[in-house]
């Protein structure tokens, strides 16, 4: 999570009371976000196997609602509800193994009382501190000694890491707590263990400054109802004679139909916690279509499947095909239909039908010696976006952009269409990776040339930053989708007038006994199967 998000986030930080008579941990939930709790934290200290569900019950309500949920102390239980996160005591297990188990995305926290243990820790692994307790606490009666807000104070100004406040808060003393520096307040017993639960927590939620939800979120659960809601906002066309609703959808005749196929699978091509629902669909179907303009296709009509986990809500999925229906608007393609279906983690199956060129359709075998080969845009950029979300880098607004919102360059297929072209393919595996699947398919070696690249400033900024090499981001990343080419240099000349931004990347050679020439030692392509 981006630092400016994580304080955000940590503002109203609601955790669970398992001590709480006739006031379960999930009811709790309900209430604390509603009230517009910003994180949940999940602490019982007697767990036990039999609360498993009622853990997983609470992260999937916390996730339907775009709160992130964190375990205490147990971080095997953090990995099997696939938490956002653990926090941690100094007494508990190692923050860097909880790093090392659920991942360089996971938010960690450890407790702190004082700026001694601070200096005495290493924080890492870690993404903020919980400082106290602040104040007398009725859900820890073997409590430690109270920092009071002078400690508190204190490990704020010798923390590297947003803090939060926690042990005995209510909202009378959270503003104390803000006062002092705390980044967020801690709230268990004033919200769980008042008369009027809903009430208290509404004016801690005021006194952070936090929003109250209209309503709460809930997982999915009716398959029929929520494909009625989808298929009402489906745009009709003259190419679907007969539309979404049917068993099957009915399409024009097509002269030339070409089809393709993509999948997005959260955890490997986004998670929603970088991305809205919004850019996940109109991604999904960007990167479908890049297919299609790499063919010379136009897009008639996409067919999505839906693999709903329990976490995801009707909202979210709505939110998700208005992104899919934005960009089917914006290339006059129609929904033919898809499916739903139960699943452990949400994906998108496309499956996308275009009506081809009249006269030709561009293959990657289609590369000859002494042919160019030429890249449409700027690459790299997605690679080193993705890289600013995983190492919590706002600063590269650009690339992280270029990562989420790609375009399919159908406006330069038609440029190489009419100088008839006929080896495109798009880059999705990076410049190495589709390279060398042109060079394999038309049996030649392709030597790149480095002299001609122009590396996009940004990249520049970013590698200078992180040490890296703007060439390696070029050669290994993938999902830019810009669509790389050969042809004769003469073409080339042709081309570069309607399309300024075109450029050299290498030539296509005699094959060598290796089908990539000039290639730094340990390039790979982007693996769309690794996480």
């Amino acid at each position: 999570m981006l630092p400016d998000r994580l304080k955000k986030t940590l503002r109203f930080y609601f955790i669970t009371d398992d001590g709480a008579l006739d006031f379960p941990p999930l009811e709790q939930v309900r209430i604390a976000i509603q009230a517009g709790a910003t994180i949940v934290q999940y602490r019982n200290k007697s767990f036990s196997s039999r609360f498993l569900n009622e853990a997983a019950a609470i992260g999937d309500l916390c996730k339907c609602n775009a709160v992130p949920f964190i375990v205490n102390d147990n971080i095997l239980l953090a990995k099997a509800v696939e938490a956002d996160g653990v926090h941690l005591g100094r007494d508990d297990e190692d923050p860097a193994l909880a790093r090392n188990i659920l991942g360089p995305q996971a938010i960690v926290g450890l407790s702190i009382s004082n700026p001694f243990q601070l200096q005495q820790s290493d924080l890492s692994p870690c993404d903020y501190i919980g400082a106290g307790p602040v104040f007398d606490t009725q859900t820890k009666p073997d409590t430690k000694k109270t920092i009071g807000l002078v400690g508190l104070e204190a490990v704020v100004k010798a923390s590297p890491l947003p803090v939060v406040a926690v042990g005995g808060i209510d909202h009378t003393s959270a503003e104390a707590c803000f006062n002092r520096g705390a980044a967020g307040v801690a709230v268990i017993s004033a919200v769980t263990r008042a008369e009027n639960p809903r009430q208290h927590a509404v004016q801690i939620s005021e006194v952070c400054g936090c929003s109250l939800r209209s309503a709460l979120a809930s997982p999915w659960d009716d398959e029929f109802v929520l494909i009625d809601k989808l298929i009402r906002q489906a745009p009709s066309d003259p190419y679907l004679k007969v539309a979404p609703g049917d068993d099957a959808s009915l399409l024009q005749d097509l002269s030339k139909p070409v089809i393709t196929t993509d999948t997005q699978k959260e955890g490997v091509h986004f998670r929603l916690d970088w991305q809205t629902p919004q850019e996940v669909g109109r991604k999904a179907v960007e990167s479908t279509f890049s297919d299609l303009a790499a063919s010379y296709a136009a897009p008639v009509s996409l067919f999505v499947n839906l693999a709903l986990p329990p976490y995801v809500s009707d909202h979210t999925v709505e939110a998700l095909y208005a992104g899919i229906l934005k960009a089917l608007g914006k290339h006059a393609c129609t929904l033919g239909g898809g499916n739903i279906s139960a699943a452990h983690r949400l994906s998108l199956d496309l499956f996308a039908v275009g009506q081809g060129h009249d006269t030709i359709f561009p293959v990657r075998s289609g590369a000859r010696p002494g042919y160019g080969l030429y890249c449409t845009g700027p690459l790299g950029l997605a690679r080193a976006g993705l890289e600013s979300l995983i190492r919590k880098d706002p600063e590269f607004a650009n690339l992280i952009a270029k990562f989420k919102s790609p375009t399919a360059r159908f406006d330069a297929a038609n440029v190489l269409a009419d100088n008839n072209v006929t080896c495109v393919i798009d880059i999705s595996d990076g410049l190495a990776g589709d390279a060398r699947h042109i060079a394999a398919a038309s049996g030649l070696s392709i030597e790149f040339d480095f002299s001609f690249w122009d590396f996009d400033s940004a990249l520049v900024s970013f590698c200078e930053k992180y040490r890296l090499k703007p060439e390696d981001m070029v050669l290994t990343g993938g999902e830019d989708y810009e669509l790389l080419f050969a042809c004769s240099p003469s073409i080339f000349e042709k081309i570069r007038k309607d399309l300024p931004g075109v450029y050299q990347v290498g030539r296509c050679l005699t094959f060598q006994g290796t089908h990539l020439l000039n290639l730094p030692p340990g390039i790979a392509s982007y693996q769309h199967g690794k996480k």
